[in-house]
């Protein structure tokens, strides 16, 4: 998550609940005209259900309430003003537990005990249940941040790291920027060390942590994955057809894995063969990941939630990070998806959020609003939040708590909205 409202008055007819009167007893009553097929004009809209409201939680933000386990207070005074009814606990970043594991570096766990002879998770797991909250364990799945010590790292070697089209790990890249002479027509939308599903044990390694998680947490409403794609290039190249721009997931560990299941040679430096076959097979490692995290973790227990944060443009999702978070809904891996959108532009906010209701997946999509870009301008992150209200989604998160706690003016405009739509 670059990097997560509250409230939507409900729409109701009048009289809607009065009884409807019968007809008298007479014997020339006309016959009931037929009923309209029109829409319903918008003072008689029918009730609709108030969207879930979340807040994204940073495990490394300002707040740092796991480590800090005082402010837990501050949280839920936060969340109750705000009219939350989910949190997405920031727990796993950069390879990083903020939870007891034997699979990442616990060193962030391990650090709490130490402070305060508790764990701060279960604690907070605990006080938010009191309160009739949902909990959701937020973690960082493909991306490493700059962290090149990481346990995966170190099991399974160099080959799990993502390797360019010119065979270029990112492990070799200058602070996980293109190099030169690259640099002056490509950057890194979001430069880290970035896993490859593709690569021989990712998959299997990251399931096996958060199962564990899901496991030694039995109290946990749901598993939110984030950063759950290929590494984001600019500019963006829809695919691997064309046979230009830079792209991830060459590493010859995972060509080979290729070859051996499609007995197909990957594109790689200047060819483009099997362009297309290859990344269907990219888009496929994805959703295995996402598929083997959501079998490890019911399988320890049935009922937790799955969720993700994605990109909140689906096509460019699809075609340039192999994220076909479209087909996770369709085949039932998700159970709700949070489209980021985090934008400056309301028109988009307008255009996307109607999109997202209306397609693929719409009841179970959430809208991702970047309320931190308004810290200054609190009117327009009200502005967005009633603009996305009005598509009606499943849901809406706000990104991020931490932002929201740091701007009293920001945190006051919200706690209005929330208290406007009652």
């Amino acid at each position: 998550m670059i990097p997560a409202g509250f409230a939507i008055a409900l729409a109701a007819a009048p009289g809607c609940g009065d009884p409807v009167p019968s007809a008298p007893p007479r014997a020339a009553v006309p016959a009931p005209a037929p009923v309209s097929s029109a829409p319903l004009p918008v003072d008689v809209e029918p009730l609709r259900a108030a969207p879930r409201r979340a807040l994204w939680v940073l495990c490394e933000g300002s707040q740092r309430v796991l480590e800090h386990p005082e402010r837990i207070d501050a949280l839920l005074a936060d969340a109750a003003r705000l009219g939350a009814t989910d949190l997405f606990v920031q727990v796993y970043r950069g390879g990083r537990a903020w939870f007891d594991s034997s699979h990442a570096d616990a060193g962030p766990h391990r650090a709490i005990l130490a402070a305060h002879g508790r764990d701060t998770l279960t604690e907070l797991l605990d006080r938010v249940h009191e309160r009739g909250l949902r909990v959701h364990a937020w973690v960082n799945v493909l991306s490493l941040a700059g962290n090149r010590a990481a346990p995966i790292v170190q099991t399974l070697g160099p080959s799990a790291v993502q390797v360019d089209r010119s065979g270029r790990s990112l492990l070799d890249y200058p602070d996980f920027e293109v190099p030169e002479p690259d640099r002056r027509y490509y950057r890194m939308g979001t430069p880290a060390l970035w896993l490859d599903p593709g690569a021989p044990g990712v998959a299997e390694h990251l399931a096996a942590t958060f199962a564990e998680l899901v496991e030694r947490y039995p109290t946990l409403d749901g598993l939110h994955l984030d950063y759950i794609r290929y590494p984001d290039v600019l500019p963006f190249i829809p695919g691997s057809r064309f046979g230009v721009g830079l792209e991830f997931g060459f590493g010859e560990a995972s060509r080979q894995r290729f070859r051996a299941e499609t007995g197909l040679e990957a594109p790689f430096g200047a060819s483009a063969a099997n362009a297309n076959r290859f990344d269907d097979w990219r888009r496929e490692q994805v959703t295995g990941v996402v598929q083997g995290i959501r079998d490890a973790a019911r399988a320890k227990r049935a009922g937790v939630e799955l969720s993700a944060a994605v990109w909140a443009y689906p096509d460019r999702a699809y075609l340039s990070l192999f994220q076909d978070w479209r087909g996770w809904l369709e085949q039932d891996l998700l159970g709700f998806a949070v489209a980021m959108l985090y934008t400056l532009d309301d028109r988009l906010v307008h255009y996307n959020t109607r999109a997202f209701v209306g397609g693929v997946g719409g009841s179970r999509v959430w809208i991702g609003l970047g309320t931190w870009l308004f810290a200054n301008r609190p009117e327009r992150a009200t502005q967005q939040l009633r603009e996305a209200e009005a598509a009606g989604p499943a849901g809406i998160a706000l990104f991020s708590w931490d932002a929201i706690a740091d701007a009293p003016a920001l945190s006051a405009a919200l706690a209005a909205e929330a208290g406007r739509g009652g």
